[in-house]
């Protein structure tokens, strides 16, 4: 993402990761036998997400365009469109 990625289009991304990872979190906690280390690192990670989140109110075009192209790539892997 090379091109000027506005905060709103940063936010939706991490907005979309977050969900992801609140999706495994509920898919662990309805497990047979959920995996509680599992669910803390995805906890961290939602966590993260909501701090990036509060960070983009002070984030320059270099940082968003950092972010957005974090997030675009974490939403790919965690198979978000």
């Amino acid at each position: 993402m090379s091109e000027h990625v506005g905060p709103e289009v940063v936010e939706q991304l991490i907005q979309a990761v977050s969900r992801l990872y609140a999706k495994q979190i509920m898919a662990e906690r309805r497990a047979a036998q959920p995996d509680s280390e599992r669910m803390e690192k995805l906890k961290a990670k939602v966590a993260a997400c909501a701090a990036d989140q509060e960070a983009l109110s002070g984030a320059d075009e270099r940082e968003m365009t950092d972010l957005a192209t974090r997030y675009a790539a974490l939403r790919k892997e965690l198979g978000g469109s």
